[in-house]
């Protein structure tokens, strides 16, 4: 197994390091990061704990929109895992959607140190008009993009099919760029690894 596998599959530490809530400040390590997005309520701190092993060690919570700032974790002393501001949150005040639209752009455009990010889609959902405005910037930053259906256990098995399916077509996905995944059974959880690692091993014989 090459070193970026073992990275992502066997870790080891795993620890949170810091916060940013203002757009112009510098994350808290100068290393590679690999960031996770999506609607708010999306699931992405149940999939980050999912991802690193630990039970509780990004805050999950019924109520979206409790992700307020940009959390970062230090994972084996090599690399951090990064928990975007869900959007989409239609509740929130809008000065507030706007303070966390202001601060996911800036931070997608000016992190140097970011390698790839996992944008999550609710399989239950599929795709909504905030994802593919999502989608659009990232095609325009030009971020390396894995897809991950989140919440996959809450259908049945066809159910499951049809969601890949159609997320695989309206975004013409090869099929390494698109992984169903479950928090709760843990499924697809060690292929999202996998992928991860490959975006690692990418960077760093890149």
């Amino acid at each position: 197994m090459p070193p970026a596998d073992r990275v992502v599959a066997h870790v080891r530490t795993v620890e949170f390091v810091g916060a940013v809530g203002a757009v112009g400040q510098k994350p808290p390590r100068d290393l590679p990061q690999i960031a996770i997005a999506g609607r708010s309520n999306v699931g992405k701190s149940s999939l980050l704990n999912r991802l690193v092993g630990r039970k509780s060690l990004a805050r999950t919570s019924k109520q979206p929109g409790r992700t307020r700032e940009i959390n970062f974790f230090l994972v084996d002393d090599r690399y951090m895992l990064v928990d975007l501001p869900g959007y989409g949150f239609a509740k929130a005040p809008k000065t507030v959607r706007k303070k966390w639209g202001r601060l996911i752009d800036g931070y997608l455009r000016r992190t140097p140190k970011l390698l790839g990010l996992v944008l999550l889609v609710d399989a239950r959902r599929g795709l909504t008009d905030d994802d593919e405005r999502m989608i659009d910037f990232l095609g325009a930053t030009g971020t390396p993009t894995l897809f991950a259906l989140t919440k996959s256990d809450k259908l049945n098995r066809s159910g499951r099919r049809r969601a890949t399916e159609q997320l695989r077509e309206a975004l013409e996905l090869d099929a390494d760029q698109l992984v169903e995944t479950s928090a709760r059974t843990g499924a697809g959880v060690d292929t999202l690894r996998e992928s991860i690692a490959a975006l690692l091993a990418e960077a760093k014989t890149g």
